[in-house]
C-alpha cells in the first residue's frame, strides 16, 4: 500500500527545475550594463576679444538757457509752441509796453528840452560877440553864454543816453530766445507780473547732445595709463538708451572732472553725441558702454561649463577616450555668455557643458556637441 505522507516525486520534475535554474542563471550573467551618462561638450576656442565696460549717466543739452525778462511788466501773450524748436532771435513772450514806451517819450522829451538850451546858449553867444568887442555887453555876459552852451550839450548828451536805455527797455518787452534749441513747458501765465528774477521758460540746444556720467576712480586710472586704449574709448562710445535700443550715432568724450568725488569715489565724465532730429532730450536715461581693452588670443568656454566650489572654479574636460578629468581653472573676464580662462585647459579641449555635477574623475561618458539655443533663436530673429 503506497505511503500518503510522502508522495513520489516523478525525474521529470527534477529535469524542468534544473532548466528553468540554469536559464535564470543565464539572464543574470547576460544582462548588459548601463551606457556611459550623456552630457554637452563645447570646445574651447582662442580668439581676440574686445572688453567692454559701462556706465550709467544722463542727458544734458549743451546750452540751456533759462528764459528771464529783463524789464518788469505784466505777460501779455506767449508766442512760441511749447516743445517745439525754435531759432536764436524767436519771439516767445511779449509783455506790456505801455510803461517802456511812456519811458521812451519821456526821455524823447528830455532831449528835446536839451537841444532848446543848446540853440539859445548859441544864439546868445553870436549875440554877444561883436557886442563884447564894442564894449557893449561884459565879457561876463559872453561867459555865462558859453558856459550855458557846454551845459546844455551835456544835458542833450545824458537825455539821448536816457532815450537810447528807453527804448531798449521797450525792445525787452518782446522776450526772444538766445539761443536756437527745444523750447520747454511756460513756466509762467498770462497775466503775471515779470521782473528780471522770473523763469519763464528753458531753451535747450541738443544738437549735439551730452551725456554725462560717472567713472569709478579704479577705471579711470586704468584707462589713464593705457592711454591708447582710453584714446579708443573715449572716440567710440556707445549709447543705449531706456528702451533698451542703440542709439545709431556713436559719441565721443568731451571732458574729464577736475577732482574725484570722495563719497562716491568716482569722477564725473561728459561726453558729446550728434543727435540729428533732436530724438534724445535732456534728463533722459543713458548707458554708455565703451571697448577699454583688447584680449589677443583669449580663450573661451560657456559659462555654464564652470563649476564653483568652495571658491575654486572646475571644468570637466572629456578625452578622445570619452573618458572625463576635473580641472581647476583661473577664470578672467565675462564676454558675453562666454567666459575668458587665464589657465588650466588649453585651446581644443572640449568641456562639458551640461551634466557636471554627477559625473566623477576618470568616468567615460557619451558626448554630444553643445548647441547655443538662445544665439541661434537672436540669429534668426535678426
Amino acid at each position: 500500500m503506497p505511503n500518503r505522507m510522502n508522495p513520489v516525486v516523478p525525474p521529470s520534475f527534477f529535469l524542468l527545475l534544473s532548466i528553468v535554474l540554469c536559464t535564470a542563471c543565464s539572464s543574470e550573467k547576460e544582462k548588459p550594463a548601463p551606457p556611459p551618462p550623456g552630457v554637452t561638450v563645447a570646445t574651447a576656442v582662442s580668439k581676440n576679444v574686445p572688453l567692454s565696460q559701462e556706465w550709467v549717466g544722463t542727458t544734458v543739452g549743451n546750452v540751456d538757457a533759462e528764459i528771464r525778462p529783463k524789464v518788469d511788466g505784466f505777460l501779455l501773450t506767449r508766442v512760441y509752441t511749447e516743445g517745439s524748436f525754435v531759432k536764436k532771435g524767436h519771439t516767445m513772450f511779449q509783455l506790456e509796453p505801455r510803461q517802456s514806451q511812456a519811458a521812451v517819450e519821456e526821455a524823447e522829451a528830455q532831449v528835446a528840452q536839451a537841444r532848446a538850451l543848446l540853440g539859445q546858449a548859441q544864439i546868445d553867444i553870436a549875440r554877444y560877440t561883436p557886442l563884447v568887442a564894442e564894449k557893449a555887453v561884459s565879457q561876463a555876459e559872453l561867459d555865462r553864454a558859453k558856459s550855458l552852451e557846454r551845459s546844455a550839450t551835456a544835458q542833450i548828451e545824458a537825455a539821448q543816453a536816457q532815450l537810447n536805455n528807453a527804448k531798449l527797455n521797450r525792445g525787452w518787452t518782446t522776450v526772444a530766445s538766445p539761443i536756437s534749441g527745444i523750447a520747454g513747458i511756460a513756466k509762467v501765465g498770462i497775466g503775471d507780473l515779470m521782473t528780471p528774477t522770473s523763469v519763464m521758460t528753458t531753451v535747450s540746444a541738443v544738437d549735439p547732445i551730452y551725456v554725462d556720467f560717472q567713472v569709478a576712480e579704479q577705471d579711470y586710472l586704468r584707462l589713464a595709463r593705457e592711454r591708447t586704449a582710453a584714446r579708443a574709448a573715449g572716440r567710440n562710445l556707445q549709447l543705449t538708451l531706456g528702451d533698451g535700443s542703440i542709439f545709431p550715432h556713436p559719441g565721443h568724450v568731451i571732458v574729464i572732472g577736475r577732482e574725484v568725488d570722495s563719497r562716491t569715489g568716482t569722477i564725473q565724465i561728459r561726453a558729446e553725441f550728434p543727435n540729428p532730429g533732436n530724438l534724445l532730450r535732456p534728463g533722459q536715461y543713458a548707458r554708455i558702454r565703451a571697448v577699454t581693452e583688447n584680449l589677443t588670443n583669449a580663450l573661451l568656454i560657456p559659462q555654464r561649463s564652470v563649476s564653483e566650489l568652495q571658491g575654486v572654479y572646475q571644468v570637466g574636460v572629456v578625452d578622445s577616450e570619452n573618458k572625463v578629468a576635473i580641472r581647476a581653472v583661473k577664470l578672467g573676464p565675462q564676454f558675453g555668455d562666454m567666459w575668458v580662462v587665464n589657465s588650466g585647459i588649453k585651446p581644443g579641449d572640449k568641456v562639458v557643458v551640461d551634466g557636471l555635477q554627477r559625473l566623477r574623475d576618470g568616468m567615460t561618458v557619451t558626448p554630444t556637441p553643445f548647441v547655443d539655443t538662445q544665439a541661434n533663436a537672436v540669429k534668426g530673429g535678426e
